[in-house]
């Protein structure tokens, strides 16, 4: 298993460089440093003297990939290439575009907290109630709870998000004034704020969760493993909870292993809706400023996390299935 932890390691690696040399020719070559320098002044008065100063603050008058003023290894590092690409990999984000953003690391560090307390409980609600909902419709399979079940998850699915929300927001928190309907506070506090968006994020997202889940359990239950069980006198419920389910993990931990990501990422429409301070809002901040530095980050953030995400899931298959040898 160490052999093929570290040989995907380094395809993982691979992958992350050809991102991060991708995002920075994209954001460099399509977008001038002078372009960026026009667009972050704005509706000021723009000169070339405003803009060899908003350049200079940010360490973006210095030449892209080779500095032919300076000697060694300086020639190398003094440039935007090592400052804002390579300095990625040793998670030295930097200055944000924005003349009021900050230091980049700090807001990652800070928000990241943020989108981790709306996200896990979420992830954690998410994969135990779409789980039981799915073994609950297989169990009377073809029976009335089945029909309207499936009925519900393709109406919950075929909803938008946008529509849990809004509904979500008058009813709970104008009409009935249960929670806030917008706002974050740190501590113990926090909780109130994020009970109402950790539940419409589970409902929009347990039909689909559930209707795939019953798929799998419904094609696990025709196998010749599951009639043994049930020749043996085992009980319906004893059949699913622990040869059905435990044979049907794999695929619901790839499933649900593609949403950690977003633990740490946040939701781009949750957060932004219901004012929290995680990282999904401060891409959409980033992206309506048109901060190029943060949209960079926030990319590279983002690979690395899928990456070792789907290193995590290859490892929790032979926890999963003892067939499964990784070599």
């Amino acid at each position: 298993m160490l052999r093929f932890i570290v040989r995907r390691t380094l395809y993982g690696a691979l992958i992350l460089l050809g991102v991060n040399l991708a995002t920075f020719f994209l954001f460099f070559t399509v977008n001038t440093p002078d372009d960026m320098a026009r667009l972050n002044l704005g509706g000021k008065r723009v000169n070339a003297e405003a803009i060899e100063r908003w350049k200079a603050e940010r360490g973006y008058d210095k030449p892209l990939y080779y500095n032919e003023k300076e000697e060694g290894t300086k020639a190398v590092t003094e440039t935007i290439f090592w400052e804002r690409s390579v300095s990625l990999f040793a998670l030295e984000f930097g200055r944000a575009d924005g003349e009021a953003a900050g230091d980049i690391g700090h807001e990652v560090g800070t928000r990241m907290w943020v989108s981790v307390q709306l996200a896990l409980p979420l992830f954690i609600l998410q994969v135990i109630a779409s789980t039981a909902f799915a073994l609950l419709l297989v169990m009377f399979r073809n029976s009335r709870l089945d029909f309207w079940g499936v009925v519900a998850c393709v109406l919950m699915l075929s909803i938008s998000s946008l529509f849990y929300i809004i509904v979500g927001q008058f009813f709970f928190s104008r009409v009935m004034k249960l929670a806030p309907i917008s706002g974050y506070a740190p501590g113990l506090d926090a909780i109130k704020f994020l009970v109402l968006p950790i539940g419409l994020s589970l409902i929009a997202r347990i039909g689909g969760e559930a209707r795939l889940y019953r798929a799998m359990f419904l094609e696990e239950i025709g196998k010749d493993y599951v009639r043994t069980a049930r020749a043996k006198g085992l009980s319906e419920y004893v059949v699913l909870a622990r040869h059905v389910l435990r044979n049907a993990l794999i695929p619901i931990i790839t499933s649900a292993g593609g949403y950690l990501p977003y633990i740490f990422l946040g939701s781009l429409v949750f957060e932004n809706f219901f004012g929290l301070p995680g990282l999904g809002a401060y891409v959409i901040e980033a992206i309506s400023k048109q901060d190029f530095a943060i949209v960079r980050t926030m990319v590279f953030v983002g690979s690395l996390l899928y990456i070792a995400t789907y290193v995590l899931i290859d490892v929790a298959y032979t926890w999963a299935d003892p067939r499964v040898r990784l070599t």
